[in-house]
């Protein structure tokens, strides 16, 4: 696997550094989940079906191992400093003080490790004023203009999904990867930065940004296509849909099956660029349209015609629609705790493979005692450790 002999060091909770040390995982990296005697918060969060298994835990922590080490005692302070020591990667999303109050900020890391890999992945970057504030993904939605963009009727709203965590997750195994590759060709570790609050509000400017792209500004901000509440789901005859023709020549042969060729003929929808200006009344148009057949009929039409279209497809009926059923995304196997399960794989394949399931999500500190052995403890430190949680 991509990431083997490549072990992370994860001080991370919740979601967006948990995400994406799965992802690590998942490439093949041994990452060692370091916990709290509480262990993480999402391990309490129904449904489950034994205490601190939670359904959304299990989505988060396979392919890890999870030891518990309560590092306001000497001991779990040396037992971490040791593991550093044979890490690769320290990632943390624990804030600035909080770090430093456990002698783990990056000076103290790489006294111990000089060429790690040190990632911090917190709410606002270090330079801004936010920067110790508190931050989820509620929040970050609204700080990041996210809230904002996805605003009906001029009420803001939230996407319903943790989206920032997710889009930061993956920012942090891309630079953490990114990094690693830079270490084979300097010796050196690198020190990275990932705040949600940054992340989300560039992702999110990525199309939104138009014309204050130019300085002085050139034309309005936004993307009118994207900011019309036209664009939606489409009502059939019997269910829902999305169309989206894009080319001119996809237009032309909508107009031409919706029965009004005409259409090819005005100037509000005669090029791309006068779609997007007129994304307001083309849009507007489609309700009427797409209604008059049903949703098979407006499927086999778009795939004669190459135009973009999907059913819209129940989120929770995902693992019985033909595609996803065909590549398996959705798997079925037996936890050795919890019985039997399903976990959402890895989407990436690499050389035609998808990543194995190499460890079922481990229960609290599962592996503290393993851990600590590859470590060098013997029975006696290991016993004192356990016995002062």
């Amino acid at each position: 696997m991509l990431l083997d002999g490549i072990r992370v060091v994860d001080l991370t909770t919740v979601v967006m550094g948990p995400l994406a040390t799965r992802m690590l995982a998942d490439m093949g990296a041994d990452v060692i989940w370091v916990e709290s005697p509480a262990g993480d918060v999402l391990r309490n969060y129904d449904p489950m079906r034994s205490p601190k298994m939670g359904a959304f835990n299990m989505s988060v922590s396979r392919n890890k191992r999870s030891i518990v080490l309560d590092l306001k005692t000497e001991a779990g302070r040396e037992a971490m400093g040791e593991l550093i020591a044979t890490a690769d990667v320290f990632v943390t999303t624990l804030r600035r003080k909080a770090i430093e109050r456990l002698g783990l900020d990056e000076d103290e890391v790489r006294a111990i490790r000089s060429d790690i890999v040190y990632c911090t992945a917190n709410g606002f970057g270090s330079d801004g004023p936010n920067a110790d504030k508190t931050a989820y993904d509620d929040v970050i939605q609204a700080a990041s203009g996210l809230a904002s963009t996805f605003a009906w009727n001029g009420d803001p709203q939230l996407v319903p999904s943790i989206l920032a965590d997710k889009v930061a997750a993956v920012h942090v195994a891309f630079a953490i990867a990114a990094a690693l590759f830079d270490r084979t060709r300097t010796g050196k570790g690198a020190t990275l930065e990932i705040p949600m609050a940054e992340t989300m509000a560039a992702f999110n400017l990525v199309e939104h940004l138009g014309g204050q792209t130019f300085r002085p500004q050139h034309g309005g901000f936004s993307y009118s296509r994207i900011r019309t509440p036209h664009r939606r789901p489409r009502r059939t005859r019997d269910g829902w849909i999305v169309i989206l023709p894009y080319s001119t020549d996809n237009w032309h042969r909508f107009f031409d099956f919706a029965g009004q060729p005409e259409l090819k003929h005005d100037e509000r929808f005669a090029s791309g660029g006068e779609r997007i200006k007129h994304s307001d009344e083309l849009y507007g148009l489609l309700d009427d349209i797409v209604k008059t057949q049903t949703t098979a009929q407006w499927l086999a039409f778009c795939s004669e015609h190459s135009i973009p279209a999907s059913e819209v497809v129940d989120l929770e009926k995902i693992g019985e629609h033909p595609h996803f059923a065909a590549v398996g995304l959705l798997q079925d196997d037996e936890h050795p705790t919890e019985g039997a399960y399903r976990y959402v794989r890895d989407p990436i394949k690499v050389d035609g493979e998808i990543s194995p399931l190499r460890h079922h999500s481990p229960q609290l500190g599962a592996d503290t005692e393993q851990v600590l052995r590859e470590l060098g403890w013997d029975d006696d430190r290991i016993s004192s450790l356990i016995d002062d949680l």
